[in-house]
């Protein structure tokens, strides 16, 4: 098996490298730290493919965009990033209206309990000899109690207010479920039951997505004041960017993976340079109408307005998010058709494969999730929500990791991983998590450092330092 300490074999400034980035939520912020260890080193990448969180780290870095990840107001040390993967809003809203709620059936109880007190405080008043100010005390309270509670106040107001926050709290998921129906492009996708979709899916991508769109098209523009355009002119705008500039220093080729629900297999979006475009495109599958690979996409081709499409759905993560919405291209396979994307946790075996079709000769492969445990390294579950869906994902991811580096050991001339001994970081921590270990909060600018860290100690240093660096003549 692959690991980080017995890498598989010599790494050459003569082979065709791709860097492989897989992993989901907090990994990008791992991924950043790697890309700028390898930035400084000035290590040679041709291609840069990435699965999840990773497309991310693959859109930036494939046209030198990667100081926008990991500088100090970039997108993983940015306040921003405790946003990513937020609660849905109207179940935000509709938890606050509960909330609310609550509050307010607890404010008679809360006076009652303070009567308690204010009736000891006067008992105490009057073992001390202060009889005038314990009555004055307690019966001024007890005069306001009087007020409050007399049928035209609390009575009757604080159950309409109750019903108020409760009717507020059943709107808000209403209009969640509403939403989805009025619109024209998710029509199809409406045929769950009113309880699917009052309750939908927990998290949202929203706030991830902007913000790498937004930093994207800050790339491109340059000091030109324009606003951002919509997503098919800003996935066209960046296609372009890296088409023109492939071969430059700093812009390399591009390949994500993604899962189709619909069809039910996984798709495939790249930009290759044109001495392999015309091989990975032209592999024998299952043609479509135009003779294409039907699961491979050519952003520089029919397919180059979804690439934006690409990254949102490689954003989804099953089940804790609603998958991504892509209406298909007339001139393409589908035909128009409007299909559901999101990632696949496991598919980082098929990213693999797709690396070596892209003529990949040595893989440079980083991955957020720990090695696995081993005996008497069990800690304590996680008890939040959000905790244990995290839990999962790592499992998942570093269970798969462990296959493909048994699958893979020997399919590339040099195999090299970059991971962390010990992430605490969950994938969905985007605001810290307290570490059993270390006794203290590890935060998502930490994990970025340690990214950065380990590409050196793992890589840069020991393989990169001994390896051949020269350029053949």
């Amino acid at each position: 098996m692959i690991t980080p300490d017995a890498p598989d074999r010599q790494y050459s400034t003569r082979l065709r490298t791709a860097l492989v980035l897989v992993g989901s939520g907090t990994a990008g912020a791992y991924h950043a730290g790697v890309l700028r260890a390898l930035h400084e080193a000035g290590v040679k990448i041709d291609l840069v493919a990435g699965r999840g969180v990773g497309a991310v780290g693959a859109f930036f870095s494939a046209v030198d965009g990667g100081i926008r990840l990991w500088d100090a107001d970039g997108l993983w040390r940015s306040p921003h990033a405790a946003t990513f993967y937020n609660w849905r809003a109207t179940l935000r809203m509709a938890g606050w209206s509960l909330a609310a709620a609550g509050v307010i059936f607890a404010v008679p109880l809360a006076l009652l309990a303070l009567a308690v007190v204010v009736g000891m405080i006067g008992l105490l008043l009057s073992l001390v000899g202060l009889e005038a100010t314990a009555t004055t005390l307690t019966g001024g309270y007890s005069r306001w109690i009087d007020t409050l509670f007399a049928p035209a106040s609390l009575p009757t107001i604080i159950p309409r207010l109750v019903l108020l926050a409760i009717l507020l709290g059943v709107a808000a998921l209403a209009a969640g479920a509403v939403r989805p129906v009025l619109s024209a492009r998710a029509r199809r996708r409406t045929t769950r039951g009113i309880a699917a979709r009052l309750a939908g899916v927990p998290l949202s991508t929203a706030a991830i997505v902007d913000r790498s769109t937004t930093e994207l098209w800050n790339l491109i523009r340059g000091a030109a004041p324009i606003a951002r355009p919509e997503a098919a002119e800003l996935a066209a705008k960046y296609v372009e960017l890296l088409g023109e500039n492939l071969g430059q220093p700093g812009f390399r080729e591009l390949l994500l993976t993604v899962h189709d629900l619909d069809a039910r297999r996984d798709l495939v979006f790249a930009l290759l340079a044109p001495a392999h475009r015309q091989r990975f495109f032209g592999r024998a599958g299952v043609p479509s109408a135009a003779g294409r690979y039907i699961e491979a996409f050519d952003l520089a081709g029919v397919a180059r307005t979804h690439a934006i499409d690409a990254l949102r759905a490689a954003l989804a993560v099953p089940i804790a998010t609603d998958p991504h919405l892509i209406t298909f291209a007339a001139e393409g396979p589908w035909r128009g058709e409007a299909h559901r994307l999101c990632d696949r946790p496991g598919a980082a075996a098929r990213l693999l494969e797709e690396v070596a079709s892209a003529g990949a000769e040595q893989v440079i492969l980083v991955c957020a999730a720990s090695p696995p445990a081993h005996a008497h390294e069990m800690s304590a579950g996680r008890a939040d929500l959000r905790g244990r869906a995290g839990e999962q994902l790592a499992s998942f991811e570093t269970a798969g990791f462990r296959d493909i580096g048994e699958h893979f050991a020997g399919r590339f001339a040099g195999t090299f991983v970059v991971r962390p001994e010990h992430n605490p970081v969950g994938p969905l921590d985007f605001a810290g998590v307290y570490d059993e270990r270390s006794d203290r909060i590890q935060s998502l600018a930490e994990l970025v450092d340690r990214g950065y860290e380990d590409a050196y100690r793992q890589f840069i240093e020991p393989i990169v330092g001994g390896g051949d660096k020269e350029e053949p003549a």
